[in-house]
């Protein structure tokens, strides 16, 4: 096993305590799928539901502490990604915001207008800029990427003065690669362009800023970061003001209650809020709770940078192995294969040892596709702050017995 590699600033042991879901003995390498989660948001969600609540209102408690939920939960997510709570939009999903955005954004556009996707992404910040483009006559550009590095090509030839929106990703989901998102986002802002960016594998990993990284939109899933299954938008309250989506006509024509399509789940955004505090809390430390998500997210990257090391290291180290992706920077994600196994198959295998590294191509069809794994895709092993380096060396083991 060797002696152990990881920042002492992280107390894994002290972040497991928190999650009943170990307790099982179960590897957890899903949480690219979606991360376990700690008690403190199960009973906040739990409190919530019955504490009393009903719609937001001033008159009555139940309406009092609805509303306070929901201005919190809105906060939490703003501090998380440095984004103006104003302009928190909370939906079903991730996918279900960028559709719905998506829509309205399209009502103006039509035949010359351009929209960039890229071929590297998760097919919820592809499709929906697909259809959309497709519907008010636009042209739809795809950005490639290195089939070997996994690195996106320059943007730069596919942008006019007629693009409307360059979509990115801010890590991708199947191989960790993390595009250099505030260069594209100067080159698109450069001929008057918008620019969304898919942050759901990103805010699991690393410290997120929606203006570092030149993010008109931001996205994400609370459910990736500990929190309960949803998704939230992200933008400045003045460009969300300039927008009319389809909505019910006695429903809130405020920002951002426009984009909210009936009533929140305010249990689940209680539990965002918990969340978000206890991302916070990962390194305890002094300052505003946006000071605290920072220092803790700066401390978990490089905790997973150096788990990441020796996993990299061990399955590189395995005859039959192959890794793809060596892209410049990443998140602590990997996908590999294994000589004469499906990926299924070696999922299955892992599986049975009680280690959880699931396999398909995780809705990045297009990327599978670009990258020569087709639509089988391959297994993924995804770390987090409650990685170990003992489950690493399980998952190895587990692979070297798959090959004998």
């Amino acid at each position: 096993m060797g002696a152990p590699l990881l920042d002492p600033q992280l107390d894994v042991g002290r972040i497991r305590s928190h999650f009943p879901a170990l307790d099982q003995g179960v590897a957890h390498f899903d949480g690219p799928g979606g991360s376990q989660v700690p008690l403190v948001v199960a009973q906040a969600v739990a409190d919530a539901m019955t504490s009393g609540l009903c719609q937001r209102g001033t008159l009555t408690a139940s309406e009092r502490r609805t509303d306070s939920v929901t201005v919190g939960a809105r906060q939490s997510i703003a501090d998380l990604v440095g984004g103006d709570p104003g302009g928190v939009v909370f939906g079903r999903s991730m996918t279900q915001l960028t559709m719905d955005l998506a829509r309205t954004l399209a009502q103006g556009w039509g035949p010359g207008d351009e929209v960039v996707v890229t071929r590297l992404d998760h097919d919820a910040n592809i499709r929906p800029w697909v259809i959309a483009a497709e519907r008010a006559g636009a042209t739809v550009r795809w950005l490639g990427f290195d089939p070997v590095t996994t690195d996106l090509d320059d943007v730069t030839p596919l942008l006019c003065e007629r693009t409307r929106l360059v979509a990115l990703t801010g890590a991708s989901n199947l191989f960790g690669t993390r595009p250099d998102v505030a260069a594209v986002a100067a080159a698109a802002h450069a001929v008057g362009a918008l620019v969304f960016v898919d942050a759901v594998h990103l805010t699991p990993h690393a410290p997120v800023d929606l203006v570092d990284l030149g993010a008109d939109v931001l996205v994400c899933s609370p459910y990736k970061f500990f929190g309960p299954h949803l998704g939230a938008l992200v933008a400045s309250p003045s460009l969300l003001e300039g927008l009319r989506p389809d909505k019910l006509l006695p429903s809130s024509d405020a920002v951002p209650e426009r984009f909210e399509l009936g009533t929140l789940p305010y249990e689940l955004l209680a539990g965002v809020t918990a969340a978000v505090d206890f991302i916070a809390d990962l390194v305890p430390g002094q300052g505003s709770r946006r000071e605290r998500v920072l220092v803790s997210m700066a401390t978990l990257e490089q905790h997973e940078d150096v788990l990441l090391r020796h996993l990299l290291d061990g399955l590189a180290g395995i005859d039959g192995v192959s890794l793809h992706g060596r892209p410049a920077r990443r998140t602590p994600t990997v996908l590999f294969t294994v000589a004469g196994h499906a990926p299924r198959a070696v999922h299955e295998h892992l599986g049975g040892l009680s280690v959880n590294a699931p396999a398909s191509h995780f809705y990045a069809l297009e990327a599978s596709r670009h990258a020569g794994l087709g639509d089988e895709g391959g297994v993924r092993v995804g770390l987090a702050a409650y990685t170990t380096q003992d489950e690493v060396d399980r998952l190895l083991d587990g692979v070297r017995a798959l090959l004998g």
